[in-house]
Order: structure tokens, then C-alpha cells, then sequence
């Protein structure tokens, strides 16, 4: 469990932990929600702040372009052309394989 102190002017300082885990930056506003006993801090995404919040299980990790295309996969088969046909077949297929597990699945759970 974290603590902390509220300050003489009323200000609370999150624990490092706590802000390194949400990726809390210096200026982030918070919504205060006095539900009775318990007090929430929901923050507020404002737009100077866009983008420095994170999840509340993932830390930040700000990409460049660059970073961000070399991080997909490479294709390595051979040549595709990519054709409306083509496309529309493996659409179908795509179709035929999902309806084919759904109806493995509801012939599991009848058979339960």
C-alpha cells in the first residue's frame, strides 16, 4: 500500500511508484470525486497533456515513425497479387473457418 501526507496548502505528492506506473507527468489535472468516504483521482486528459496517460496496466512508450514501421513484421513468402478476387476469396474463407468453430463450439456446450 501507498501513503502520503497532505501538505500544510493542501497538497497531496503521489508516490513515484504510483505515478511511474500510470506514466504521470509534471501539469496532469485530476478530476476529484468525493464519493463519502472514499475520494477518487480520475485524470483528466487535457489537450497540452494528449497522450501522457497511460492504461492503468501499461506504462507509456512514446514511438517515433521510424520506430513504429520498423516494429512490423516483415512479410517473407512469396509474391501476392493483391486482387478484388483474391481478396473476396480469402474473405470467404476467412467466413467459412469462423462459422465452422462457432458451430464446434455449440455442439460442445449442447453436448455438456
Amino acid at each position: 500500500m501507498n501513503t502520503t501526507k497532505m501538505s500544510k496548502t493542501g497538497a497531496i505528492v503521489l508516490p513515484k511508484a504510483v505515478r511511474d506506473a500510470h506514466g504521470f507527468e509534471p501539469g496532469v489535472e485530476f478530476e476529484v470525486i468525493d464519493g463519502g468516504g472514499v475520494i477518487t483521482l480520475r485524470p483528466v486528459e487535457t489537450p497540452a497533456h494528449a497522450g501522457t496517460l497511460a492504461d492503468a496496466d501499461t506504462p507509456v512508450k512514446k514511438l517515433t515513425a521510424q520506430e513504429f514501421l520498423d516494429s512490423i513484421p516483415k512479410y517473407k513468402g512469396p509474391p501476392i497479387e493483391l486482387t478484388s478476387e483474391a481478396i473476396r476469396e480469402a474473405i470467404d474463407q476467412e467466413a467459412i473457418e469462423d462459422w465452422e468453430r462457432l458451430e464446434r463450439q455449440w455442439n460442445e456446450d449442447k453436448n455438456d
